[in-house]
């Protein structure tokens, strides 16, 4: 998952962030709310990791801001408050889950994992995504529209799978550079924009298949159903 962690303490940042990419996750770390509020404005993410007191402001505030944009992006807190009064408020205000501080590894992957699967749903994500009338083949990564195969590159494929898996929410750039080419690659954002066009035309997206790309301005794009059939 891509989340973004917010924490002032340098060292402990450094750690999680460690533990969280070793975890096979992709961590954005910031030391202040304001800079992770700023990044809201151009940036998605699967997962939020707070900490409460900061020297900006606090995380409640912040929560507050994501629960705006984002209503159902998982939240976590984790914070050296540990009191019965405090869990209460910060679950009532929108966390899905809280973590008392000295963090622990293990912990901390584990509950990563829980609210991931409430969110949605007990199980992962089927081998087969059913979006008719296309089918994606996640194992043989095949793309079928009413069961003909698409001819995708290896990189179409893997925009298009993410793309299916997130139908409906809004994805940055920035966060589609890293699901499909990798956090490290040295790659332009225009590259998505380009593969974006080329897979709007070979998946034939539009009115007569029901779903469409739609780009969201100085941020990212949205697979939705669109008019027509299905």
């Amino acid at each position: 998952m891509r989340i973004a962690y917010l924490e002032d303490d340098s060292d402990q940042a450094a750690l999680v962030r460690t533990w969280l990419e070793a975890g096979g996750h992709t961590c954005h770390a910031f030391d202040r709310g304001h800079a992770l509020l700023r990044a809201l404005a151009h940036e998605s993410f699967d997962l939020y990791l707070l900490d409460w007191e900061l020297p900006d402001t606090d995380g409640i505030a912040v929560l507050k801001e994501i629960r705006a944009r984002a209503p159902r992006a998982p939240v976590i807190f984790t914070t050296a408050r540990d009191r019965d009064e405090d869990v209460v408020r910060v679950l009532q205000s929108g966390a899905d889950d809280y973590i008392a501080k000295p963090v622990r590894r293990g912990e901390l992957l584990a509950r990563i994992e829980a609210v991931a699967r409430r969110l949605h749903g007990a199980q992962s994500a089927p081998e087969v995504l059913e979006h008719p009338p296309f089918r994606v083949h996640r194992g043989s990564r095949v793309v079928e529209r009413a069961g003909a195969r698409l001819s995708l590159t290896d990189k179409e494929y893997a925009l298009a799978e993410f793309l299916f898996l997130n139908a409906g929410k809004v994805v940055s750039r920035q966060h589609l550079l890293e699901a499909v080419w990798g956090r490290d690659a040295n790659t332009h954002t225009r590259t998505v924009d380009t593969h974006i066009s080329r897979l709007r035309g070979k998946l034939g997206l539009g009115s007569e298949v029901g779903w469409q790309v739609v780009a969201v301005h100085q941020f990212g794009y949205r697979l939705e159903r669109g008019e027509g059939p299905p």
